[in-house]
């Protein structure tokens, strides 16, 4: 999700659930030990529990920005062996470092000395031609080997040769059967499933077998799916956040951060899937993404975004 979990897509997430582990965007290692690390590590204290997801295959380097990241207080932090984007591979990490499992398991291992927080790899069942089920366990078996605290598995290969990312998306088949087969195996290790789910009904389904499930663009594109997981997948009996409280907190919030520079676009970017499937909804889309981008826009932008939505909605009432 590079570009996109930022910290302001966060602060929104966490008004719909309390309780999901939330994630940061990829961050490369070299970005943190070499670069501004506060600027990448930064959170809004109410983002917590949030893990930070990091890129690389140097295992000093990462080891290095694990220690950075102690200051930060993250729940734990997990090594992306998942993408499958050419920007990933041409730094040599990302999906491309399933082929070198013994390297993954030394950055693992690199990474459990820098720090006592858990660290998780979020993998692929395989990449290219490679067979998912003699390498995904082979990865996995190097991965526990490391120590490794849980595995998030992204359910599709990763082709990394003759299909673009967006293609990437639908093809090659998802395989849960897969996943479910590896967690099976390497119980009682956490492992967690991810790829291709899109309603809560479906992750609710893989509950069944996994021990968790992991959501990225579902979560993005519909946000407001997000304000059942506290009641559906936690036992929680609070009352679901409602459209209106989520844009008049995320209104006040984004008055806090325009005080320290932060564009209003950066935040309403994120915010634009809020709306679906509400009379109203094109229209809250445009005021977010057009109005937002204008010179001197504020957080009176988010609240004419409401009013799109709730005008219909009280039409309909009387």
């Amino acid at each position: 999700m590079i570009d996109w979990t930022d910290r302001h897509c966060r602060y929104l997430h966490r008004l719909l659930t309390r309780e999901a582990l939330l994630f940061t965007e990829m961050i490369t290692a070299a970005a943190i030990v070499h670069g501004d690390a506060d600027r990448h590590l930064r959170l809004n204290v109410e983002e917590h529990p949030v893990a930070l997801q990091l890129g690389g295959s140097d295992p000093a380097e990462l080891a290095k920005a694990t220690r950075v990241a102690e200051a930060y207080d993250y729940a734990e932090i997990n090594l992306n062996v998942g993408c499958p984007s050419d920007r990933v591979q041409s730094g040599r990490f990302g999906a491309c470092l399933m082929a070198e499992p013994d390297l993954v398991a030394d950055c693992v291992r690199a990474m459990r000395d820098a720090t006592d927080r858990p660290i998780t790899v979020k993998c692929r069942i395989g990449i290219d031609d490679q067979d998912t089920e003699e390498s995904l366990d082979r990865f996995a078996d190097a991965m526990v080997g490391a120590g490794v605290d849980a595995l998030y598995v992204h359910a599709r290969k990763a082709w990394l040769k003759g299909l673009s990312p967006k293609e990437n998306r639908t093809i090659p088949p998802l395989d849960y059967d897969r996943v479910h087969r590896l967690r099976a195996r390497l119980t009682p290790l956490p492992v967690m499933i991810n790829g291709g789910l899109e309603t809560l009904e479906a992750a609710e389904a893989e509950m069944a077998h996994m021990d968790g499930v992991m959501l990225g663009r579902a979560a993005y594109n519909n946000p407001m799916l997000l304000a059942e997981v506290d009641a559906r997948f936690f036992g929680k009996a609070t009352q679901a956040p409602t459209l209106e409280a989520v844009m008049q907190t995320m209104a006040a919030y984004a008055d806090r951060e325009a005080a320290s520079g932060t564009r209003i676009n950066n935040i309403a970017r994120h915010m634009l899937g809020l709306a679906n499937g509400l009379p109203g909804a094109r229209q809250f889309r445009q005021i977010l993404s057009v109005d937002a981008c204008k010179p001197g826009a504020d957080s009176s932008v988010m609240l004419r975004a409401l009013e799109a939505v709730n005008r219909p909605r009280l039409a309909e009432a009387s």
